[in-house]
């Protein structure tokens, strides 16, 4: 109940009005509560603390393709997270163009799937630096064959098995890819109402710039979304040992190939004899057959090693190892 004003509080009230002290809008004005919309068409199911943990999440993510990437397309390859949000299933799939690079991935043990969607302009330049090519994408767009797709296959299944170092934190999975759409409407792993989380990655394979973004439906998340938050995660975060690291290092090193030749011996012909070389002819090197070859990895002098075969084929044995300071 208000408050009861007494006669003389009345008069000063009525002689404050007439003269113009006090304003009567002022008197009516109310306290407005601020009132918060709530959609129920499109309820909140991922709180700002999910949406940064799954930054956070995909910050290291960013950071193993990063790694792991160039080993194959012998590029640089830069990633960063641009942003995370929450939409329905039906904006996602509506926003996308056709055609498109959508993985489907299985998130076993968790149920149903994720989708990968690549930006075609970065499967064309994959493709074409997989081939052999500079790495650049085509300037009109068109569907991708069946061979592109198998190629483009191989890198989607190295993206999504690099996706559990970086979510173990929160729950060992073990991701298969299902199947690769370029329609978006064979992609509809979800209701279109259903709520998604989008993290939206910046990648950049040479001069090609381009998004992934990473759609993970709430259905799938939803019962280790109690996990998603930074106090969480941070406290599952185990410092890797040097050990680890240094084992982590060499795996990534064993990945990368390296030219090696084997290095029969030396001599100087003119050009007249270079040019007029047939089947048959003998150049005389300065090695004896019983010497010690050298081996070159790249262009660094590694090895000696001896000629010899093996099941019909040329071969060499490894005789010393030539240390750098050496």
């Amino acid at each position: 109940m208000g408050e009861v004003l007494s006669q003389s509080e009345i008069d000063s009230l009525l002689a404050a009005l007439s003269t113009g002290e006090l304003n009567a809008d002022e008197i009516t004005q109310k306290d407005e509560t601020q009132v918060k919309n709530y959609d129920f068409a499109r309820p909140a199911k991922f709180s700002k603390e999910n949406l940064r943990t799954l930054e956070f999440i995909y910050e290291h993510y960013g950071r193993l393709l990063s790694t792991n990437l160039p080993v194959y397309l012998r590029k640089n390859v830069q990633v960063e997270v641009v942003s995370s949000e929450t939409v329905v299933f039906s904006e996602f799939s509506n926003a996308l163009l056709n055609p498109v690079i959508l993985g489907v991935v299985n998130f076993s043990p968790l149920p149903g799937s994720i989708i990968i969607d690549l930006a075609s302009n970065l499967g064309f330049a994959v493709i074409d630096r997989m081939l052999g090519g500079q790495g650049a994408p085509l300037k009109k767009g068109r569907d991708f064959s069946d061979i592109e797709l198998s190629i483009v296959e191989k890198i989607l299944v190295l993206c999504m098995q690099l996706m559990k170092e970086p979510w173990k934190n929160v729950v060992e999975i073990n991701p298969f890819l299902e199947r690769i759409e370029t329609n978006p409407q064979f992609a509809q792993i979800i209701s279109p109402t259903d709520m998604i989380a989008i993290v939206t990655l910046n990648i950049r394979v040479g001069d090609v710039e381009g998004l992934m973004n990473v759609c993970l439906p709430f259905f799938t998340l939803e019962s280790v979304i109690d996990k998603l938050n930074t106090k969480s995660w941070f406290s599952s975060i185990q410092e890797s040992s040097e050990e680890d690291y240094e084992q982590y290092v060499e795996t990534m090193i064993k990945k990368v190939d390296v030219p090696l030749k084997v290095q029969l011996g030396k001599n100087q012909i003119t050009v007249n004899d270079f040019v007029n070389l047939q089947c048959g002819d003998i150049i005389r090197l300065d090695t004896k057959t019983d010497s010690d070859l050298e081996v070159f990895v790249g262009n660094i002098k590694k090895f000696t090693a001896l000629p010899g075969t093996n099941k019909d084929k040329y071969a060499v044995r490894v005789t010393s190892v030539i240390r750098e300071e050496e």
